[in-house]
């Protein structure tokens, strides 16, 4: 059965999800808790995370990163009561991103969706490269980044490091519909991967940090908000 966490630290706000959720309660287990520590110390892992981000304690953005360091596959839906936010929900991959007041039809909606990409990211297929070591058979999500260097390619992976004979802008053209954008001359990125923005540094989940080029820059950020808009 799925399991689903509800954490605000307002005793209301439970109640009132606890009711919209009323009408999953066979489908799944529902937990409800008070506050950012209560929730990591409860050592579930969750499908769904109903979290708002305004808390005594831990924030919400706190907890998130927290979780992932266990638990990468759990869809992260923020209900909050303010919009200033969006651009942090990125780092943690957060599937949607609610402002309060919300109601019931908005909550079960948001979790209906939730559910239909369940599947989907499951099957998800793999994306071929030939390797200085032979075929490698990968998805898409799983790569950081590519960088030129030596006149070579270098896949950085979340499971290792692969070089690549090929050119950065033939790579850039092939994963594209991947979600993936050039920032620098030298570099392709999976905007999936990345975990903050802070001028011209771009700090990839992985604790690398790719440099963003001034010329690209704008049209950088514009297409990552962009993509990120599509996304929460």
């Amino acid at each position: 059965m799925l399991k689903i966490a509800v954490c605000d630290d307002n005793p209301k706000v439970l109640i009132q999800m606890k009711k919209y959720l009323t009408d999953f309660e066979n489908l799944f287990q529902i937990q409800f808790y008070n506050s950012g520590e209560e929730l990591l110390s409860c050592g579930k892992n969750f499908d769904f995370i109903f979290l708002d981000i305004d808390m005594k304690g831990i924030s919400g953005i706190d907890t998130a990163r927290m979780l992932r360091q266990r638990d990468r596959k759990a869809k992260i839906i923020y209900v909050t009561a303010y919009e200033d936010f969006r651009d942090h929900a990125f780092a943690v991959h957060a599937f949607a991103y609610l402002v309060k007041p919300v109601n019931k039809d908005k909550i079960q909606s948001v979790l209906r969706e939730a559910l239909e990409y369940t599947e989907p990211e499951i099957s998800e297929p793999a994306v071929c490269f030939h390797t200085d070591s032979g075929l490698l058979d990968i998805k898409a999500k799983d790569i950081c980044y590519f960088e030129y260097q030596n006149r070579k390619l270098r896949m950085v992976t979340v499971s290792g490091e692969y070089l690549i004979s090929d050119s950065l802008h033939n790579m850039a053209k092939r994963v594209a519909d991947y979600g993936f954008l050039m920032p620098h001359k030298s570099f392709i990125v999976n905007l999936y991967h990345i975990r903050n923005l802070k001028g011209y540094d771009i700090y990839m989940t992985d604790g690398s940090i790719v440099p963003l080029s001034q010329k690209k820059s704008a049209d950088f950020r514009k297409k990552l908000a962009a993509w990120l808009a599509s996304r929460i």
